[in-house]
């Protein structure tokens, strides 16, 4: 394949290294992949789960990022074959998966994401995935493997309580800690300081450690970033695009008033 970003990124966290990115719900736009990018995003996560986008628009997002370093990896709206391998036909680099509860559901995930004998993947080759490029199918399938990144979303109680088993299963590169339902489904919502969301919090964290996997999460902004950082997630993505436009926003217009008086 001619784009090797994913690849790095995926050897990158088997190093131990931090990729660093952000995501996008909203502005589903041409330019938003080379804006992510030149300011210095090394993957975007592109959502499907609650943004109404459907793959024709993820497809044109990740074909954006082509050739320019930044790796798309889409958040599927749920947990079936048809989301997951169509999601990495249009050119994803690898997906995020919502309220994974299990090892037997993870194996599953994974197998989607895989071509037989390893898994059961679909076959469709000289497409967007493999940059419409010729070349021998089961060198495709190689690269197909070297580069996806498969992300479940740990995001209520029994997904947190599995996690070790869910963090074991091979293929699974990094374990997504989805914050705002965890809180919900412990019945604290948005209580992020709360001892129940921090020790959740503090299994997965060590679920990833012990597997040898990475511990993924979305940050609000540079320092809660650097916080995440220290507190062990190796996988970070900053900022939402709509929040971010939001907060750039409030803060101008702020500031215009309060010189206006």
């Amino acid at each position: 394949m001619a784009d090797p970003t994913s690849a790095s990124i995926k050897s990158r966290l088997a190093a131990g290294e931090t990729p660093i990115g952000t995501m996008a719900m909203e502005f589903h736009v041409p330019g938003l992949a080379q804006m992510a990018r030149a300011s210095g995003a090394e993957f975007i996560i592109y959502d499907m789960e609650h943004s109404g986008a459907g793959l024709e628009t993820m497809k044109a997002q990740c074909a954006a990022c082509r050739g320019i370093g930044l790796a798309p990896i889409v958040r599927v709206p749920a947990a079936q074959y048809a989301f997951v391998a169509g999601a990495l036909d249009i050119g994803a680099h690898g997906v995020m998966v919502p309220m994974v509860e299990s090892a037997a559901q993870a194996r599953e995930i994974v197998s989607w994401t895989r071509y037989p004998p390893a898994g059961k993947r679909g076959a469709a080759f000289g497409v967007a995935h493999d940059d419409y490029l010729p070349g021998p199918p089961a060198a495709k399938m190689a690269a197909a493997t070297e580069r996806t990144l498969v992300l479940p979303i740990l995001e209520s109680p029994a997904g947190i309580a599995a996690a070790p088993e869910i963090a074991a299963v091979p293929g699974i590169d990094v374990l997504w800690l989805g914050s705002f339902d965890l809180t919900s489904f412990m019945g604290i919502p948005a209580q992020f300081g709360h001892p129940d969301y921090l020790g959740a919090e503090a299994r997965l964290l060590e679920a990833a450690r012990t597997a040898g996997k990475a511990a993924g999460f979305v940050a609000a902004d540079g320092p809660s970033a650097r916080d995440c950082r220290d507190r062990g997630y190796r996988m970070i993505a900053v900022g939402i695009d709509f929040q971010l436009y939001q907060r750039a926003l409030t803060d101008g217009l702020g500031a215009l008033r309060q010189a206006r008086g």
